[in-house]
């Protein structure tokens, strides 16, 4: 079989895979071509607001940065979505006899077949109607599209290969649930920048669109721009650099390709005994733990943070937000030193729902409680296992915001308020997990199980009123510091009396919720073991 009879071949394959996706239901059918519709659309609207751009003094900055970000977009795609093509797993194709090479030609080929291309293509094709001037400036638009797109594939294809053992694991799929960090760190940077550029115009990329201009594949959309202004040694070069990162990302895609259809995997050689044998003599984080149950609760914890996708997804999410929140708003001169006390409240959530996040194993630590005794050890571990992460951190976002706006005197003040919260949410979240337990889907990107939702809502968003409600005399001396006596003379009382509150009340909460708890178990294990 010729070369061209292999792209044909998978190309016809990809139809077939499409095709017969779509014949599984009429609910799939009518998302496909909603997301279609919704897609091209948004696509055509982008295209039309390229166009609009045309003539524009910095419309250079804008079309080369696009493209970045659409090359940014295809090389984290397949770690997020690696169920969205089935071509995308090149040892499905393993046992077949075919040469790599060939093999590379026929699946770039395949990776044209989509929405995806389509929507880049669009986007591409509007940033050259932008920049292009004369009909030189066109041909090389051309040419430039053509780039430009191969290259995003090839990227996305080269990602794929490259992690596809980790990618087409258990594991590997659910760490795809990391993908809600991106997209709550991405809504953050859109805003920054879309306020940034309201305040400041277009102008404020044009140093950033200098340097991405010579970077592929936006260094292929940087090439039209040369020629329209004349600068054709500027725009040869430029098309060079997006053909040499073609040709090594295929390279790189083949290399991968080739180790990929000829070596073994994890699941054909044998396991050595040798790495259990360490890890059962006790880790160093073992060692740095109190000694008895205390102890072995916080490990038991601290590895769900680090091992659990779920669990460590959960965690990222707040520790970003925690930090950007404080962080752009001070970077956009509207923030407050009052902000930093977000990061304790994002931390102080992961004390909620303790039970329903070790889903049903939960049983094994239900045996080990048997009076409210023990149900005030497991849940003091727990609580002291986030303590371990939440305090440092809570203090270096607080340190940072306050050296951003320079407002220090505030400092002892607000590292009160953010202990106090703290110590209210943990105290809150105790008692609410013994109270309204709920299940967390170990697959998927659900974090509630089916019915339990209402269970949810009341757990997280009353227990956060809760702790609002328990935090009022740490706020009402805040307030009473500042309005009444000046702030800076007694704002510093308020970091003692914030931290000696929030211990007390995280201790008075573990006290209440451990005899429920221990009263409780069969319904706290029949709630978290529903998923």
């Amino acid at each position: 079989m010729t070369a061209t009879d292999v792209t044909a071949v998978v190309v016809r394959l990809k139809l077939s895979l499409l095709r017969n996706g779509l014949r599984q239901s009429g609910g799939r059918r009518a998302a496909y071509v909603v997301s279609a519709v919704v897609v091209l659309l948004f696509g055509a609207l982008q295209l039309l607001g390229l166009v609009a751009l045309r003539g524009h003094a910095h419309a250079e900055a804008v079309v080369v940065l696009l493209t970045a970000v659409l090359a940014l977009g295809w090389a984290v795609m397949p770690l997020f979505f690696p169920g969205g093509d089935e071509t995308l797993d090149p040892t499905r194709l393993v046992m077949l006899p075919l040469r790599p090479r060939p093999l590379v030609r026929a699946l770039l080929a395949a990776s044209l077949v989509g929405i995806g291309p389509l929507f880049t293509l669009l986007l591409l094709t509007g940033s050259v109607i932008t920049v292009a001037r004369g009909g030189a400036a066109y041909a090389v638009g051309v040419v430039a599209v053509v780039l430009a797109l191969l290259v995003c594939v090839a990227l996305a294809r080269a990602v794929a290969a490259a992690n596809i053992r980790l990618l087409t694991s258990r594991k590997g799929r659910d760490l795809a649930v990391l993908s809600g960090l991106v997209i709550a760190i991405g809504a953050q940077l859109v805003n920054f920048g879309a306020q940034r550029l309201g305040s400041s115009g277009l102008k404020q990329l044009a140093p950033a669109g200098d340097v991405v201009k010579w970077v592929p594949p936006a260094s292929a959309i940087g090439a039209v721009d040369s020629v329209s202004s004349g600068s054709y040694g500027a725009a040869a070069l430029q098309l060079v650099l997006s053909a040499a990162a073609l040709a090594a990302l295929i390279a790189v895609w083949a290399r991968h390709l080739t180790r990929l259809m000829t070596s073994p995997d994890g699941s054909t050689l044998q396991v050595s005994a040798e790495p259990a044998a360490r890890g059962r003599a006790g880790s160093g984080l073992a060692r740095l733990l109190p000694a008895g149950r205390t102890g072995t609760v916080m490990e038991r914890s601290l590895r769900y943070v680090w091992r659990d996708p779920k669990t460590k997804a959960a965690w990222v999410t707040s520790l970003a937000i925690g930090l950007i929140v404080p962080v752009f708003n001070a970077l956009q001169g509207t923030g407050s030193v009052y902000f930093a006390c977000f990061a304790a409240g994002m931390l102080g959530i992961q004390m909620y729902n303790q039970f329903g996040q070790d889903t049903s194993a939960f049983w094994m630590v239900a045996l080990t409680i048997s009076s409210g005794r023990d149900a005030y050890v497991e849940l003091r571990g727990r609580a002291l296992a986030l303590l371990v992460i939440t305090l440092p951190y809570a203090t270096l976002v607080t340190v940072v915001t306050t050296a951003m706006l320079g407002d220090w005197p505030r400092l002892p003040e607000v590292l009160g308020l953010s202990f106090a919260l703290l110590g209210a949410m943990l105290a809150t979240g105790a008692w609410t997990s013994a109270r309204f337990p709920y299940s967390i889907p170990q697959e998927g990107y659900k974090n509630v199980a089916p019915g339990q939702t209402g269970l949810a809502w009341i757990s997280i968003f009353g227990g956060m009123v809760s702790a609002a409600l328990l935090s009022a005399p740490v706020i009402a001396a805040a307030i009473w510091a500042n309005v009444a006596q000046g702030g800076d003379s007694w704002g510093w009382l308020l970091l003692p009396f914030g931290a000696a509150y929030g211990a007390a009340i995280t201790w008075a909460g573990l006290r209440l919720a451990a005899p429920r708890t221990a009263a409780r178990l069969p319904e706290i294990l029949a709630a978290v073991s529903k998923g």
